[in-house]
């Protein structure tokens, strides 16, 4: 491979994940020492609930401990599976690390439950003490699930029996999906294609291509489809008996106490996005006229309205995005830079790779990582600068515990999308060519249609999957496809032509199985880092302070009170408005710069 062919795939760019191990420990060490660990604090057993504030803050420190240990071992593991999921000994790690961490988390079932359920005016009398700042609000959260909590024993069944039920069935799904092909013609590639390698060539410019490549990927899902149906089948069954024995109302009301948001708050932004479906409608009318054809069918919608759709090098992929971090926060842009340049990134398509992309925290006391799948195209950049958003995220937010650097998912990804909305602007800043600022213009609105209005589409999937499962039975194959058509045709509209084909393309989304409800916290994010983009736009370089207190945060407070870092106020009900008045003005200007390129 010559130096050029390396630079476009990023061949070489590969993690180094050994770090995460200390020096002479492997991964049966780190758990054997969190087993010592977990089972002195068992000496609490019966306590729990009275522990004064100095015992408690101790007790945290020990499960901090502890959290540090699991989750080196279980990243560890991960992060080697993912890159590939076809070794036998790979999976097996999985296995093993998964059957440990549950080991050592039923050996401290008890003490969620304690604290869930001790006296108010107790909590009350040592919540404030300085000493819990660095667990506070997750012992504050701990206590809002005390409704749902079963009794220790049913506790550890369930637990136990996870690593056979849902886990075991999502580990499944994973494997089955990463070892779908994809045979294109040879000049497209050949037999035995990544699914992502050829999902990225919907982008083609060529419309017969598109139509090509789509009927393939269709034939691709074909072998498996039944057997992947049947595993969703079994993962909503299994949700609904969880729901069922712990009282939640609705499928999504676990997932939103997760969050730390009410069955009416999300509610209302699904409602906001789905009466604001006119914008995709518009636009996607809008690429018909740009492709110049009558009407787009579901194969064309990721099409490139670029004039030249040149593929983007590794070196230059990277330089953008580090410019663009660095015209925000040269803080930020050094640690984007720490990641390109000390094998954070694992970036090459791979046989039997993971598809997508992910960035993951591991612990305050090691630095994340990132995964991609880079197919050299213009959204692979974005891509980037998004997962690298997610990076500096949990970078940032080590100087929290291990309970607080993580955010609710309904924040996770307010940085990733900043990352992306300044990466764009920056390079539409030094475009004076009106073709490519449409390009580019296109391009950042399809991204905030896809994480906004595709999101909550595919959560009205969900939705119906979790309902008619409850209600029906056991669905099938036909019948997932009828209502993943009916959720798409919602909204696109009149836009868009489904394919019959189309109708088997949910099968291979990883988050309807492995956390379901979660695809809404996409268009929550979205709409949310738009808003404090636009608290940027109004204070410039004054604001910069407040958004790295943002990230510096995590999640050591509730959403609402991470929004007031950055003057978001989550709690009024036109919040949303305001963040869709944002992407229609970004369709607005997309249309006037098609008309300005001589595109219409």
């Amino acid at each position: 491979m010559t130096s050029v062919d390396a630079d476009l795939t990023a061949a070489d760019v590969a993690w180094n994940i050994d770090t995460i191990l200390p020096e002479g420990k492997d991964v049966d060490d780190l758990f054997d020492e969190a087993e010592r660990l977990a089972d002195g604090l068992t000496e609490l057993r019966g306590r729990v609930a009275t522990l004064d504030a100095t015992e408690l803050a101790a007790a945290m420190r020990t499960m901090a401990e502890i959290g540090d240990l699991s989750a080196r071992g279980g990243y560890h593991c991960m992060l080697a599976f993912s890159t590939d999921t076809t070794d036998p000994a790979r999976g097996a790690a999985m296995a093993s690390m998964q059957e440990r961490s549950t080991a050592v988390g039923t050996k401290l079932i008890f003490f969620d439950l304690e604290w869930a359920a001790a006296d108010d005016d107790h909590v009350a009398s040592i919540i404030d003490d300085p000493q819990l700042d660095f667990c506070r609000h997750h012992l504050e959260n701990m206590r809002l699930t005390r409704p749902h909590l079963l009794s220790e024993a049913e506790e550890t069944v369930l637990a136990e029996k996870a690593q056979t039920g849902g886990a075991a069935w999502v580990r499944l799904f994973d494997e089955l999906t990463s070892a779908i092909e994809v045979d294109l013609p040879e000049d497209l590639g050949g037999e035995g294609q990544a699914l992502d390698q050829a999902l990225s060539m919907l982008s083609h410019n060529d419309r017969e291509v598109r139509q090509t490549v789509a009927e393939a990927v269709t034939k691709g899902l074909e072998p498996g489809l039944r057997t992947r149906a049947y595993v969703y089948n079994t993962l909503l069954l299994d949700k609904s008996i969880d729901d069922r024995m712990r009282g939640f109302d609705t499928w999504i009301s676990s997932r939103n106490l997760g969050n730390e948001a009410s069955d009416e708050s999300v509610q209302a932004l699904v409602d906001a996005v789905v009466s604001n479906y006119d914008i995709p409608q518009r636009w996607y009318s809008l690429k018909a006229k740009v492709l110049g054809v009558d009407k787009l069918s579901d194969f064309d919608r990721m099409a490139s309205v670029a004039a030249d759709d040149k593929p983007i090098g590794w070196a230059e992929a990277t330089n953008i995005v580090r410019d663009a971090y660095a015209s925000f926060s040269p803080e930020l842009a050094e640690v984007v830079g720490r990641f390109i340049d000390e094998n954070w990134i694992d970036a090459p398509v791979r046989p039997g790779k993971r598809g997508g992309a992910f960035a993951a925290p591991v612990t305050p006391d090691h630095h994340p990582y990132v995964l991609l799948n880079w197919a050299g195209k213009s959204r692979d950049v974005a891509t980037l600068a998004h997962e690298l958003g997610h990076g500096v995220h949990f970078y940032l937010a080590r100087e929290q515990s291990i309970f607080h650097q993580g955010t609710p998912i309904t924040l996770a990804e307010t940085a990733s999308v900043f990352g992306e909305t300044v990466t764009s602007n920056r390079l539409l800043s030094m475009i004076d060519d009106p073709n490519e600022r449409f390009s580019l213009l296109a391009s950042t609105l399809e991204d905030s249609i896809a994480t906004v209005f595709r999101q909550v589409a595919m959560n009205r999937f969900e939705d119906s999957c979790h309902v008619a499962r409850r209600e029906e039975g056991e669905l099938s194959v036909e019948r997932f496809g009828d209502l993943w058509a009916a959720s798409q045709e919602a909204m696109l509209g009149d836009s868009v032509e489904i394919t019959e084909g189309y109708k088997t393309w949910w099968s291979y989304i990883p988050h309807f199985m492995g956390t379901p409800g979660y695809v809404y916290a996409y268009a929550y994010g979205q709409l949310l880092a738009l808003s404090v983009y636009a608290r940027y736009e109004e204070e410039g370089d004054a604001f910069v302070p407040a958004y790295l207190d943002l990230l510096r945060a995590g999640g050591s407070k509730n959403p609402e009170e991470l929004g007031k870092i950055v003057n978001c106020d989550l709690s009024d009900p036109t919040f949303w408005d305001n963040g869709l008045k944002i992407v229609d003005a970004q369709l607005t200007a997309a249309e006037e710069a098609a008309k300005a390129a001589g595109r219409l």
